[in-house]
């Protein structure tokens, strides 16, 4: 588990980043696989999610996640629902207490919110980042209650640029939007391809939503083998699946 000091710091939440560490999966899922998506024996993942929800203070059943997209809709959640009641979405937000939300991610950006009362989870690729699921995140928040200025945001276990390689498309999709985007690309040394900065897009995206509270905790999923699964290494190494991780977040009865 990796947790963050800003929202630690948080009275009523409790959150973590969950690393592939631990856990009953095996084989090239091994450790902490939570992946119902993923090819891996089903009782491991459960059990594997169980202990993910038992760390964050709640029931298994009261771990709830999406189906997600990589698209920029957000969803209320009031009440427990099963991974196929699951609605096709990449955030949430909730003022219920100890109803853990939990987001799943294998290289994207996970995306942990905090404020009086309300919290929110996001998943955030490339495509949820540029789409706006960040802003649409922040925006249920405050539509629960919370108020902007108080809404802190972590940043974790994502694919750093020196190791995340996008097609000229991608770029030209963020460049379309706003030109100052061209700052989150830099060359790669394959031609017309750039090293993308996927954290720092979205900390400059929780910044420019009014987010002043943040912070990344500057960890490498593809980069660090021990500890995190990648969807990209496994292409990069022809594997047929991967792990999964996943990150919650839960308001704690008081």
């Amino acid at each position: 588990m990796i947790t963050s000091p800003l929202l630690s710091a948080w009275p009523g939440v409790r959150h973590a980043f969950f690393t592939r560490q631990g856990g009953v999966s095996q084989g090239i899922y091994a450790g902490l696989n939570c992946g119902l998506g993923s090819h891996d024996e089903r009782v491991r993942v459960l059990q594997n999610r169980a202990y993910v929800a038992g760390s964050l203070g709640v029931a298994a059943d009261r771990l709830v996640a999406l189906y997600q997209v990589h698209s920029a809709h957000c969803v209320v959640v009031q009440t427990p629902f099963t991974h196929g009641e699951a609605q096709r979405a990449d955030a949430m937000v909730t003022q219920v207490a100890n109803l853990a939300l939990a987001v799943s991610s294998a290289d994207c950006s996970p995306v942990l919110f905090a404020s009086a009362g309300v919290i929110g989870a996001a998943h955030a690729g490339w495509r949820g980042a540029l789409g706006g699921v960040i802003e649409a995140t922040i925006a249920a928040m405050i539509a629960l209650g919370a108020r902007r200025e108080d809404i802190r945001a972590s940043i974790g276990p994502t694919i750093s640029q020196k190791n995340y390689e996008v097609g000229p498309e991608v770029r030209a999709a963020f460049i379309d939007k706003n030109a100052a985007y061209g700052h989150f690309f830099s060359p790669s040394p394959r031609d017309g391809f750039f090293l993308f900065d996927l954290p720092g897009v979205i900390a400059h995206r929780l910044r420019a939503a009014g987010i002043a509270a943040l912070d990344d905790v500057g960890l490498c999923t593809y980069g660090d083998e021990e500890r995190f699964f990648s969807y990209r290494r496994m292409t990069h190494r022809g594997e047929s699946d991967y792990g999964r991780h996943i990150h919650g977040i839960v308001l704690v009865q008081s």
